[in-house]
């Protein structure tokens, strides 16, 4: 298992794209990682777009970026309440500042745009938020996956495959700042 002694918090928030917070969570969990759901209050059940629910293991203010090896932002209409949250942008900076492994699919990157890390950025995502991706200074590619050191997007469903192979191998690669 490639993944042995991983830990990785994924966020959520209600009307989380399904398939965006589940194959990830699965993919990684049989790669050996232990992944965490942190939502706004913990012990709370969300549903996604298309009435797969999902229950928080913590709350945002409760996860604590040096305790974790990845972040991971699922899309649909979920990040843009998850964007909300001082304690995530904090939890988003520190994961940048400290070059840890960020996954970010379809409207992840609103959080990312509020969290102020992408100036510079080569990115990708829904086609429906390029405009804000560039915005904020990122550079936008439309490929399944862009890979730009720890940080790794990917557009929507279809991509998951190439997005979570991308992603575990950063996540191996990587070393962070110690």
């Amino acid at each position: 298992m490639r993944l042995e002694g991983k830990k990785i918090v994924s966020l959520v928030h209600h009307e989380f794209e399904d398939l965006e917070l589940w194959y990830p969570i699965l993919r990684l969990q049989e790669e050996g990682a232990v992944v965490h759901l942190a939502g706004e209050k913990a012990k709370e059940k969300y549903m996604g777009k298309y009435g797969v629910p999902a229950v928080s293991d913590f709350a945002y203010g409760d996860i604590k970026a040096e305790e974790y090896d990845a972040i991971l932002v699922p899309g649909g209409w979920a990040p843009d309440k998850i964007r909300r949250f001082p304690e995530v942008i904090s939890l988003i900076q520190q994961m940048d500042e400290n070059k840890k492994p960020i996954g970010q699919i379809c409207h992840a990157g609103w959080v990312l745009i509020s969290a102020k890390i992408l100036q510079g950025k080569k990115v990708t995502s829904t086609p429906g938020i390029k405009d804000d991706m560039e915005n904020a200074g990122a550079i936008w590619f439309n490929d399944p996956v862009v890979t730009d050191g720890h940080l790794v997007s990917s557009r929507r469903p279809p991509d998951l495959p190439d997005y979570l192979r991308e992603f575990i191998k950063v996540i191996e690669q990587n070393k962070g700042l110690q």
